[in-house]
């Protein structure tokens, strides 16, 4: 796996445009999926809430990976740019969404409202559909895989 595109700490500036990208995509990419995103898209401006690396290594504890793909996962998340759960984004989390999410989809689609609430262009790169269907809802432009 060739992750190209931004450095390590690329910073995001307001006004830019952003891909927010799903812990469903960096699995596919990190574990060779039948489905793997496109290599342009590591070319991209990339954001993602820190529970990203949470759930990857979670996956990689998971299936015992941490010694074939560790490196590999470092790499990946360090090319993508981490947003914290601020006390905003854990509020926003705690209120509705136009359906029913699970836990880990509200605090993702809480990060991605925080950035458009901050003046971010930002869309959604996932192969979840219940994620994909929620952000449409939101009125969230899905970046296409």
């Amino acid at each position: 796996m060739q992750l190209g595109g931004a450095p390590t700490g690329t910073a995001v500036r307001a006004g830019g445009s952003v891909i927010y990208l799903d812990t469903s995509v960096a699995l596919a990419q990190l574990l060779a999926e039948d489905r793997c995103p496109p290599a342009r898209l590591w070319q991209q401006t990339l954001v993602c809430s820190r529970l990203l690396e949470y759930e990857l290594w979670n996956r990689i504890h998971a299936r015992s990976l941490a010694a074939t793909h560790g490196e590999l996962a470092r790499q990946l998340i360090g090319r993508i740019a981490l947003i914290d759960l601020s006390p905003p984004v854990l509020a926003r989390a705690l209120e509705p969404f136009p359906m029913p999410v699970r836990t880990l989809d509200a605090l993702h689609l809480a990060s991605l409202d925080f950035l458009r609430g901050c003046g971010q262009s930002v869309s959604l790169a996932s192969y979840d559909e219940r994620m994909l269907a929620c952000a449409k809802a939101l009125g969230i432009p899905i970046h296409a895989l």
